[in-house]
């Protein structure tokens, strides 16, 4: 087997692991149904991973390693001034959203922090590890936006950053037990007003 080859049936395990862990929720997922989803036999599962554990925890960082870099990447090399660029980036989220017929939401970093953040520590420092990347690029953001005298000199950056972060999560849950993008589109209303940026 070449190395390529390995890693695209590494890539596959858990492209498709994944997929079923954030419908099922970690409890309800085990090997069997990870090496079904991605058509390989069981052994292959433990050639690439120790256990659901590790699996879980890889499976974050390939899901959430892009994502953080799309994020930078609309943050920072967007048009506008940094607070547009933040407004937009949640803007077209929020748009994603609206344009599903019913919207849905699966959260696999949600997921796992409900279910294992107090019960497997590696799994829960690995959440908070990804949730502050997060934060951390919103705050680079927002330090931008100071320096250019976009929001107030004294404003704390990293406690604006971790409230939006928390903020857009609540929406995300609200959006998802309502069936409606209305808590997104009210995050976004007050989001604008906080960043005073129209």
């Amino acid at each position: 087997m070449t190395t390529q080859t390995r890693n695209d049936k590494h890539s596959l395990i858990l492209a498709r692991g994944a997929q079923v862990m954030i419908r099922r929720g970690y409890h309800g997922t085990g090997v069997q149904e990870i090496v079904q989803a991605a058509g390989v036999p069981k052994g292959s599962f433990y050639h690439y991973f120790a256990s659901k554990e590790d699996f879980a925890l890889q499976a974050l960082e390939a899901l959430y390693r892009p994502r953080l870099e799309r994020y930078r990447v609309a943050l920072n090399e967007a048009p506008g001034t940094p607070c547009q660029r933040i407004l937009a980036y949640y803007r077209e989220l929020t748009a994603h959203f609206s344009r599903q017929e019913k919207p849905e939401y699966h959260c696999f970093i949600g997921s796992l922090s409900f279910e294992m953040a107090e019960l497997c520590p590696p799994i829960g420092q690995k959440v908070l590890a990804i949730l502050g990347q997060s934060v951390e690029l919103l705050a680079d953001c927002l330090e931008q936006a100071r320096r250019q005298a976009e929001i107030a000199a004294d404003s704390d950056c990293a406690a604006i950053a971790e409230f939006i972060g928390n903020a857009w999560e609540g929406a995300l849950l609200r959006m998802k037990v309502s069936g409606s993008v209305t808590p997104l589109q009210r995050f976004l209303d007050q989001l604008a007003r906080l960043l005073e940026c129209q």
